[in-house]
């Protein structure tokens, strides 16, 4: 059950979390205490992981100065689910806490999946892969353009489509990114590169160098220059016509090459013994 305390924190968070038409926390919202065992984690957070250690200096954080902002939760078939806040409702279940305070507000699937997205991204608590799934399931399950979840996040659309590019990497390089190896700059600029193992390879280059990013770009658009094709020189017309001569002659492919100080040699092709031995016949009879 939830127990009413009285009003709630003010504008703290408004500001943060205020999208269009609805407004996470006002003057007038109260905050009671839910028990723990009745909150469940909200199904649309972006963030996988938790660092330990940070959730232990909010433990720690709590434990001596209390709970600065309550959690936002929302009214399920049985029991809440977390809108805002589970890094401290997490820090409450390794104190052994039974209930902790929150705010319950009347909020849409789709509200509630801005909101999981808007707040780690407020608070920097993304890594750049949670981030660029974030923006796919927002688009996939609210059938948004990149355009529409640009305005609606307040980002624009080439920041969208360069974080949704990253989902394109792959698997090895995503591992990479997400233990901190490359930066997403990084990653971004070996997607410029045509296949998997390019990219794998040169990534291989980037963490044995411990390339820049500028050092990156540079290798690469070097990798991407198309190569010059040297064009063969137009030939002698008269090698070109003693080129023919033989080839009647001899009835078979003939070459004839010089240099520059007028030395030179003819390659005289056959695809077998007998045409080798009937070429030389040719030569005999002479």
């Amino acid at each position: 059950m939830a127990k009413k305390l009285g009003k709630g924190l003010g504008r703290g968070l408004d500001a943060i979390f205020a999208t269009e038409n609805v407004e996470l926390v006002t003057e007038n919202d109260k905050i009671v205490e839910i028990s723990l065992e009745e909150i469940k984690k909200n199904p649309y957070q972006p963030r996988t992981y938790f660092n330990e250690e940070k959730l232990n200096e909010l433990k720690e954080s709590i434990e001596i100065n209390g709970l600065l902002q309550p959690i936002i939760v929302k009214k399920a078939v049985k029991g809440y689910y977390i809108i805002a806040g589970e890094r401290r409702y997490r820090a409450f279940e390794l104190l052994g806490r039974k209930e902790i305070p929150a705010i319950i507000k009347e909020m849409t699937d789709e509200e509630m999946m801005v909101f999981a997205v808007l707040e780690n991204l407020q608070r920097e608590d993304l890594s750049a892969l949670e981030e660029s799934e974030s923006y796919r399931n927002l688009m996939d399950k609210m059938s948004l353009t990149q355009e529409e979840l640009a305005k609606k996040l307040g980002k624009s659309r080439p920041y969208i489509a360069n974080s949704l590019r990253l989902l394109k990497l792959p698997a090895e390089i995503k591992n990479k990114l997400e233990q901190g190896v490359i930066s997403a700059a990084h990653a971004r600029t070996l997607l410029s590169l045509k296949t998997k193992k390019a990219m794998e390879d040169v990534c291989t280059l980037v963490i044995e160098r411990k390339m820049s990013v500028r050092e990156l770009e540079e290798y690469v658009a070097k990798l991407l220059k198309p190569k010059e094709v040297k064009k063969p020189k137009a030939k002698d017309i008269f090698i070109e016509e003693q080129e023919n001569i033989l080839k009647k002659r001899l009835g078979t492919s003939v070459t004839i090459k010089q240099g520059r100080n007028k030395k030179g040699k003819i390659e005289i092709e056959f695809k077998d013994n007998d045409e080798f031995e009937r070429i030389v016949s040719l030569f005999k009879e002479e």
